[in-house]
């Protein structure tokens, strides 16, 4: 049996709060070495390099072997081990932070199904490694250590979208491609005809689609998403009417009023009025001789 070992770094204080590594390491284990039952605080995401071993969550085991990968997430009840006559090696990264769930929901593990088996590991085992090579306790530690993170989670996601594009069905990919298309270029002066273009369809295919899939029109998907980016900013901000319109892409007030009074049911002077404007009980006045509290 090749020697046990193990290589590790724990990060014990971080300036980063959107993404920060907890640690990282390889290991080989020793026969049956087993960490569990127990909790983690952050996420973690172990990639098996040789070797075979166990994962239990949620009342499941899963049998993993190389170039397998699995994914513990804060607060779940866990249990690991190393298989009795042939024991894993493993490299692992731990990470949490204020864009951690919304990265690890767009990896290819799900409860149902937290492990994964990667189609090229050298990829990953490669990333892996370089975030412990780039360990350290000073701030251009951290951010190279967090930049590899991310080409990690990068080669992670690329796997997760060819998965997609096997099992979901080409009409419903081409519907996410376009909303996200909008949700990142509303503010710009974008047409149908740049949706349709960006996502590769016509646009009457694209019109088919998108009513087929989310029961309403392309045009009206972005004008609505528009007006409700537009409701945000009126409400929290202190830009003007004409600025408003313009953060949301409508390049001409007098339309957007119109635009804005249709999908609401009142202008946007008057829907700022009524998000502005004390209640009644704050604007009535206080009985005599009784002090405003």
């Amino acid at each position: 049996m090749a020697e046990v070992y193990k290589q590790s770094f724990k990060q014990n204080y971080t300036d980063n709060v959107e993404l920060s590594i907890y640690n990282c390491g390889n290991e080989k284990c020793a026969a049956a070495h087993t960490w569990g039952p127990g909790i983690r605080d952050h996420y973690l995401i172990h990639l098996v390099l040789s070797g075979k071993g166990t994962y239990k969550v949620n009342g499941e085991t899963w049998h993993l072997r190389a170039g397998d990968l699995f994914l513990v997430k804060p607060s779940q009840l866990i249990v690991y081990s190393a298989d009795a006559q042939d024991p894993w090696e493993y490299c692992w990264v731990g990470f949490n932070g204020a864009c951690a769930n919304k990265l690890a929901a767009q990896l290819p593990f799900t409860d149902l199904a937290p492990i994964h088996h990667a189609r090229d590991s050298a990829v990953l085992e490669e990333a892996m490694k370089r975030i412990y090579q780039a360990r350290g306790i000073e701030p251009q530690d951290e951010a190279a250590m967090i930049g590899w993170l991310y080409l990690f989670i990068a080669a992670l996601m690329k796997e997760t979208h060819e998965s997609e594009a096997h099992t979901a069905s080409s009409s419903s990919q081409y519907v996410l491609s376009a909303i996200k298309f909008i949700q990142f270029n509303y503010s710009h002066d974008i047409s149908i005809n740049d949706v349709a273009k960006n996502v590769g369809v016509s646009r009457s295919h694209l019109y088919r689609v998108f009513m087929s899939n989310v029961g309403k029109s392309p045009i009206d998907y972005l004008t609505e998403y528009r007006i409700n980016e537009a409701c945000n900013l009126l409400r929290s901000s202190s830009l003007s009417i004409a600025e408003v319109a313009i953060s949301v892409g409508f390049f001409d007030q007098f339309y957007f009023s119109r635009v804005f009074k249709k999908a609401v049911g009142m202008p946007p002077s008057k829907y700022v009025a009524s998000h502005t404007q004390p209640s009644a009980a704050e604007a009535a006045p206080s009985p005599e001789g009784e002090p405003l509290v």
